[in-house]
């Protein structure tokens, strides 16, 4: 049995006129006579061929997942990348009878991954070059297959038994420190390390893309992993001087990376656990990229209290990771449903709207607290706050 998880605070809604709104398009959606008149009516069509897709896409997803597993596992992006290839080549390239890898690739193109080229022959689609130039991408993609294992059963996963494969992989969510120093866990460490620096590229660029440091001296990155941020940081801000907190075997990890980079005289490293130990003092900028929705809110509200003890007066606290979208927000594709699931996977943390965040920072006693527009939310989004003066 899984250690219960925190629910989300329900968040207040608009007046009753909203949901009386709401019954009554649902009964107009559902109306046959009205889907009949949908696409009859050439305006009303493409709505309605649009709404059926998405419905289609929502069973075939799996399906989708798989096929782009496939083209990663048969390093089918590599082999395109420079030059178009026929069916034929590409079936004695990866060892696939040509029959079934048609089938795969006719597959991709209709997702994207691939297109058609002349002479028979079969190039990168415009989702497909990402997988190029993006190594971290196909790595989520092998990663995520632990994820699928335990959805196989997705009603036994609900039922709180969700001790499988994802919740192995990141053992810091359950024994903190203690499992990170358990005896073979240091091939663990190392893997999960790879995957968190790898992967966190993007919510790097949105970062440095959308808040300028140029107000800080110091800044202190939790949870800091590899150092991937802290390294591309120090580059962007030459200014400033770094520390970086994390658990002691990671940080042994973060220190060759940071000598690699020639950065050992800019950047300290601080090993502890912010679940035990006091975040170091000395920086006016205080970092955590994606770390509080791997914890539960106790977790949490414990991490938010510690950066506004060690932060001086008119110093900043900057939360940077995936965000829900707000109950009353108008509705819009988001990545949130992947990211409840992975998250409870993982059997500790959740995933928290901007709003919520911004009430953690309140409560640990944060103020002018705002959140930072950036230019691709799927990612990750912005919250600051600040210690007020004296």
């Amino acid at each position: 049995m899984s250690t219960p998880l925190d629910l989300s605070a329900p968040t207040p809604l608009r007046s009753g006129w909203h949901d009386s709104w709401r019954g009554w398009l649902q009964r107009l959606y559902a109306s046959e006579k009205l889907y009949r008149w949908s696409l009859a009516n050439p305006f009303t069509r493409r709505v309605t061929r649009r709404r059926t897709r998405q419905l289609f896409d929502l069973m075939a997803g799996f399906v989708h997942s798989q096929v782009l597993l496939a083209c990663v596992r048969l390093g089918l992006f590599d082999a395109l990348r420079d030059q178009p290839a026929t069916v034929a080549a590409l079936a004695q390239r990866t060892g696939v009878p040509e029959a079934e890898l048609q089938r795969l690739l006719l597959s991709a193109v209709t997702l994207g991954l691939l297109e058609h080229r002349s002479g028979g022959r079969l190039g990168l689609g415009p989702l497909g070059v990402p997988l190029t130039t993006h190594p971290a991408i196909a790595q989520m993609v092998e990663h995520n297959q632990l994820l699928y294992q335990d959805l196989s059963d997705p009603l036994a996963f609900l039922r709180q038994d969700r001790q499988g494969d994802m919740a192995g992989y990141w053992p810091y969510a359950h024994g903190g420190l203690a499992a990170v120093q358990a005896p073979g866990a240091n091939e663990q460490v190392g893997r999960y390390s790879d995957l968190m620096a790898e992967s966190q590229g993007f919510m790097v660029h949105e970062i440095l893309s959308s808040y300028f440091f140029d107000e800080h001296r110091c800044v202190l990155d939790v949870g800091a992993g590899k150092g991937r941020f802290v390294t591309e940081l120090a580059r962007h801000a030459p200014h400033l001087r770094l520390q970086m907190f994390d658990l002691p075997p990671v940080l042994e990890r973060a220190r060759e990376r940071v000598a690699q980079a020639g950065l050992s005289e800019r950047i300290s490293l601080h090993p502890g656990s912010f679940i035990d130990d006091p975040l170091p003092t000395g920086a006016d900028l205080i970092t955590l990229v994606r770390v509080l929705h791997d914890h539960p809110d106790a977790v949490v509200r414990n991490i938010l209290h510690k950066a506004h003890a060690a932060l001086p007066p008119g110093g900043v606290l900057l939360v940077a990771e995936p965000m829900a979208q707000d109950a009353d927000a108008p509705a819009q594709h988001q990545a949130d449903a992947y990211f409840h699931f992975y998250l409870m996977a993982m059997g500790a943390g959740r995933l928290r709207t901007a709003q919520e965040i911004r009430a953690l920072l309140r409560e640990a006693g944060f103020t002018a607290i705002e959140q930072v527009p950036n230019a691709m939310p799927i990612h990750g989004q912005l919250v600051l706050g600040r210690k007020c003066l004296p």
